[in-house]
């Protein structure tokens, strides 16, 4: 029996070590993983720079990690659904199944919500032992790498964006932000049929990226442009008033300018969390009934996430930018965080690189 169970755990701002923890006991109806792949995700940066997100404050030793693949090690004698050796990608979170949102199929939206690495759970999943249940852990076929099987997280985030912001055949649509979720976002708005996409960003190097990706129009935003030239070129480069906008950065810049450069009757989803508060052109969007609309996490997106990828409909492998080994978790996070080398996705390998791949990624 494997007696490795290195683990990243966060003990408060900055401070984050490498240390073993006992590998998880299952009850009947659980699977024991043995993890390979998580994405550092910018919420696991802000817990490791300022100690919280928002009202989540990390008040003890808190395990890291989310975004992530593995390989089934074991599992509970009431399992049917899944065997040893099965490589599956791993949704972090399960409502109460009993609620009125979990019955309508809504369980992002359960007060009792269990998600990885959030309190009240403080087990992430950046170890080589985890143990979850096993109706949202999904089979990647032999094609899907385990790298892809880890972004599945971050994509599925872009899915339910999409959906929320009813993105259909023909939408012209601007994203606001291009990290890592609004590339995905970008990938996930073209492969549901947008017509015109332009992405916006602060950085040159991702909006490189978002054109290499297939985006119509990029802009860079710089701190002398004013809102209304903002919105000015955002119109010239669509050729038009976008009919829906997805902000994924979520602070008052990126939320004001969304309202205004949309196209009356349009929809403007905001699933970015940069700040509580913000001042926002009402009015605008009263006269012109746009619908604002929330986006938190994703409900029932995995499945169609992990379709898009295998199918070849999105093609999300650019994204990973840079690999590190678990023992490298510290130097991880610190690309990830000041963007070293271009640094878009960056991945932790719980195994070596490549060993549950039918083919190198």
């Amino acid at each position: 029996m494997a007696k490795d169970n290195l683990t990243a755990v966060l003990y408060g701002v900055e401070d984050l070590r490498l240390e073993q923890r006992p590998i998880p006991e299952i009850e009947d109806h659980e699977v024991l993983i043995e993890m390979d792949c998580i994405g550092v995700c910018g919420t696991d940066i802000h817990y490791f720079v300022h100690g919280k997100v928002g009202d989540v404050v990390v008040d003890r030793p808190w395990i890291i990690g989310h975004e992530s693949s593995g390989v089934i090690a074991k599992v509970g004698k009431n399992v049917t659904t899944l065997k040893p050796g099965d490589r599956v990608a791993i949704e972090p979170g399960a409502g109460c199944r009993v609620c009125e949102f979990c019955k309508k199929g809504r369980y992002n939206l359960c007060k009792s919500l269990v998600y990885c690495a959030t309190p009240p759970i403080h087990g992430g999943n950046l170890t080589r032992y985890y143990k979850h249940i096993p109706d949202i852990c999904f089979k990647l076929p032999d094609h899907v790498s385990m790298e892809e099987g880890g972004l599945l997280e971050p994509l599925a985030c872009g899915v339910h964006a999409c959906r929320r912001a009813g993105i259909e055949l023909g939408s012209e649509v601007l994203i606001l932000g291009s990290g890592p979720i609004g590339l995905v976002t970008l990938a996930t708005a073209q492969a549901m049929g947008a017509s015109k996409v332009i992405i916006t960003d602060m950085l040159q190097s991702r909006l490189d990226i978002a054109k290499s990706m297939g985006a119509t129009a990029t802009l860079l935003i710089t701190k002398d442009m004013t809102e209304e030239e903002q919105v000015k070129k955002v119109h010239e480069l669509l050729g038009s008033e976008p009919d829906r906008v997805v902000d994924c950065f979520g602070g008052e810049p990126t939320a004001r300018l969304g309202i205004l450069a949309c196209r009356s009757g349009g929809i403007v989803a905001v699933m970015g969390m940069a700040h509580a508060e913000a001042k926002i052109p009402l009015i605008n969007a009263l006269v012109k009934e746009i619908d604002i609309r929330g986006v938190f996490r994703y409900s029932n997106d995995y499945p169609a996430a992990l379709a898009m990828v295998a199918n070849g409909s999105i093609d999300i492998k650019k994204l990973v930018t840079h690999h590190f080994d678990i023992t490298e978790t510290k130097k991880a996070f610190d690309v990830a965080r000041y963007g070293h080398g271009g640094a878009i996705k960056v991945m932790i390998h719980c195994q070596p690189r490549n060993k549950n791949n039918q083919k190198p990624f």
